[in-house]
């Protein structure tokens, strides 16, 4: 493999663009383990009595990603993620006005490697959800295995992060004063071991869980579909029924987390690494489908509000697809 060097005289804001990107990733792979290794040093040494201290706050406050999380709106308005934005760069893009009056679920597609479209958009002010949604409060359904790694915890909190538990988005969209936004992932990890350039398949047949909370509470779902978002990263060809992706499938079972083996680019070097690519990243809100609060909904409701959503989504895919370089031909294809 012949390397590519990447230049000597790059900008210093370039710079800064990837060491931003550089701590993201290395937040996203490494910082659980590296939290969870802390702590227990923490425990080992002669400040146990710290580390005891945290162990009782957190099993007092071990219900808060079910209950909403605890956002830190500083911590979302940090510096560096404008530099993260603007690596790609990354854009968010408001089709309608959503009333702050009513609780949304923002359906986000598709999920990608490392769902960097839906952290930067609505765990960061980087691309002003804020602003362009005044009154509305963004939090990313995360698995719920994360809030249990101390410290890791808190810090993922801060962004507005939260359980992907059924109680904690019963929790969000069940806000009486409205003003909630809960966004899930749809296609989850399954669709990761799927994401690489030019993918335009989506896990979201058989995924009506959110479909099914969303007529309980009365919620408005938006499609929510983020152009580029597949671009970021290689990966191992790993087609349905292979070795690799047998052994994906079953380590996720065990562990509920997929492990795709990606690649993309590296720090000073564009031929090999875990950096993403720099590839624009065009995240295309959609328009709410008005949903009539059913508190027990049958198979019926479930399906005729799960077909009207895929038909929403297709809609706002078609209707974008041209202004972000696809071609007439490339369709969206549901699984």
């Amino acid at each position: 493999m012949k390397l590519e060097f990447a230049p000597l005289n790059v900008p210093v804001r370039r710079r800064l663009q990837t060491a931003a990107t550089l701590q993201w990733v290395f937040s996203f792979l490494a910082l659980a383990q590296c939290c969870l290794a802390a702590f227990v040093l923490l425990a080992l040494s002669d400040w146990w009595i710290v580390a005891l201290l945290y162990a009782g706050w957190l099993w007092l406050d071990w219900d808060t990603p079910t209950c909403g999380g605890r956002r830190s709106q500083w911590v979302r308005s940090w510096g560096i993620w404008e530099f993260f934005r603007d690596y790609f760069p990354l854009t968010l893009v408001k089709t309608v006005d959503l009333d702050p009056k009513k609780n949304y679920i923002f359906g986000f597609h598709p999920h990608g490697v490392l769902v960097a479209g839906a952290f930067g958009n609505f765990c960061t002010e980087a691309t002003g959800f804020s602003r362009l949604f005044p009154g509305l409060r963004s939090h990313l359904l995360m698995l719920p295995f994360w809030f249990r790694v101390p410290l890791f915890r808190d810090y993922i909190m801060c962004g507005g992060l939260v359980s992907s538990s059924k109680s904690s988005l019963s929790h969000l969209v069940s806000r009486p004063s409205g003003g909630n936004v809960a966004v899930i992932a749809v296609g989850g990890a399954p669709e990761a071991l799927d994401a690489r350039p030019g993918a335009l398949t989506l896990q979201v047949l058989n995924r009506k869980g959110f479909i099914k909370l969303a007529l309980k509470h009365g919620a408005q779902l938006v499609p929510v579909f983020s152009f580029g978002e597949n671009e970021l990263f290689d990966q191992m060809e790993n087609p349905s029924g292979s070795p690799l992706r047998k052994l994906q499938n079953r380590l996720q079972s065990i562990m509920g987390v997929a492990m795709p083996l990606f690649h993309a680019r590296g720090v000073f070097q564009y031929s090999f690494g875990l950096m993403p690519y720099r590839k624009p990243i065009h995240t295309v809100v959609g328009k709410p489908i008005p949903v009539v609060q059913t508190p027990s909904p049958s198979c019926e409701d479930i399906e005729c509000l799960h077909q009207s959503y895929l038909q929403n989504l297709t809609e706002l895919f078609e209707q974008h697809k041209h202004s972000y370089g696809l071609e007439e031909q490339q369709h969206l294809t549901f699984i």
